[in-house]
């Protein structure tokens, strides 16, 4: 493989590349800055892929090099391993001897479905039967071209989808995924260049953060139906998923630690692991959710493995549950109609508003880091975060470099700033990158 290189003497950058079994070194003028190289490369990129394909003209790349009578290189053979430019099509010659989309998307799932959940596997499968083994499975993966690739995708957004009209960019983003795995990994096993280069996901409109205010939620446990109430209760301040808490098991259920351990969840009926590590915590209970689970403890507890269950024992259909349950009551108080969901959101805000240490708001939740809270849920706290210049402020009148402002600053840093009684009982909405999982 050809290289980029310096030349000391000079400074200056040149290219070094093979040629018919000789090797070519052809001086530039270009001195050594990451543009320079950057252009070389792509360049040395563009030459290869000739030379691969046949079509290589010395001449018209190194007018007045001494190589420049050296004929054009003959045409590889089709099985013929070769490498191509950024952008450029897989050619004949180039993915000929690479297997079709369709044998080679076996291989692919047979290699990688060890380390895929149940629900996953599933929904590969699904992905697969339903868009992309018709869209390109008697294809060899390495003919299958760029243009090709947007022109299925453009096609997926003709598609009915299951909630709207067309899919969503979510939902076309989902099914393109397995697409460019697959695609990257035959690019590097039969060597070609991924024609999903440089091809970015659709952008996807943010989900809207709508939490309840305390006196809503107060509202909505003194109405909720009383096999209901301490299920919303334990969601409301646990923060938990609706996965998560619908696959909450009396194992993971400590009461003298007070803890909850959230460790499986339920997805489509099933039960399954978490979808990521952080995920699997330790959920402190405040005393209002330990009392909410003793109570519970008296109903299920000995009956079902299951905290919270049908009438048969097994899990909750959520999909049930929020139809006959949660939104009815909503039209009943006549609060504004939003998912399950937010009841995450509802715990965040209101662990928030009370001081908790946001490092551990973030465990709680079964966040990475506490990114999340900054950039999502501190605009309904402001104060409390002191993301609103007042430790600035505050700074500059005990200085004496300005008058003190007519309104009133805490004195301390610790001083107590906002309350559960002081959220706002519909906060406006916020954006949020956390995927719902309703």
């Amino acid at each position: 493989m050809g290289k980029v290189r310096l030349r000391k003497g000079t400074g200056t950058l040149y290219v070094d590349f093979s040629l018919q079994g000789r090797r070519c070194r052809e001086q530039t003028r270009h001195p050594d800055t990451p543009t320079h190289r950057k252009y070389l490369e792509a360049l040395l990129e563009r030459i290869e892929y000739e030379i691969a394909r046949g079509t290589f003209e010395y001449a018209r790349h190194f007018p007045g090099s001494e190589m420049a009578a050296v004929p054009a290189a003959p045409s590889p053979s089709p099985v013929a391993p070769a490498v191509a430019y950024a952008g450029a099509p897989a050619g004949p010659a180039i993915g000929a001897a690479s297997p079709t989309f369709a044998e080679f998307a076996r291989t692919w799932v047979s290699e990688n479905q060890i380390s895929w959940r149940r629900t996953h596997r599933r929904t590969i499968a699904d992905i697969l039967s339903g868009h992309l083994l018709p869209a390109f499975g008697e294809t060899r993966v390495g003919q299958i071209t760029k243009p090709d690739i947007l022109a299925f995708r453009a096609s997926l957004a003709n598609v009915p989808g299951r909630k709207s009209e067309t899919l969503s960019a979510k939902r076309i983003n989902a099914i393109m995924g397995p697409l460019r795995q697959i695609l990257n990994e035959a690019a590097d096993r039969y060597a070609f260049l991924t024609p999903y280069r440089n091809i970015k996901p659709l952008r996807i409109p943010k989900s809207d953060v709508e939490p309840f205010g305390l006196d809503e939620v107060r509202a909505i446990l003194a109405n909720v139906r009383a096999d209901y109430r301490n299920y919303y209760t334990v969601r409301f301040f646990t923060g938990m998923r609706t996965g998560e808490i619908d696959g909450l098991k009396w194992k993971y259920v400590d009461f003298e630690r007070r803890e909850i351990l959230v460790r499986e969840t339920i997805v489509a009926g099933e039960d399954d692991t978490t979808k990521t590590e952080e995920s699997q915590r330790e959920i402190q209970m405040s005393a209002i959710v330990f009392a909410a689970l003793q109570e519970q403890a008296k109903l299920t507890r000995g009956v079902s493995d299951y905290v919270f269950c049908n009438k048969e024992g097994g899990a909750l259909d959520h999909n049930n549950v929020t139809k006959r349950v949660w939104y009815p009551l909503l039209r009943q108080l006549n609060l504004k109609r939003r998912r399950p969901y937010q009841t995450r959101h509802t715990a965040a805000t209101l662990w928030l508003a009370s001081g908790e240490n946001p490092q551990w708001i973030a465990r709680q939740l079964g966040h990475v880091s506490t990114e999340m809270l900054f950039k999502v849920y501190a605009r309904f706290v402001p104060n409390l975060t002191r993301q609103d210049g007042s430790a600035f402020e505050r700074l500059l009148v005990d200085t004496g470099t300005v008058a003190a402002s007519p309104v009133a600053v805490p004195t301390t840093p610790d001083a107590p700033v906002a309350s559960l009684a002081t959220i706002p009982a519909s906060p406006c909405a916020e954006s949020v990158t956390e995927s719902d999982h309703e």
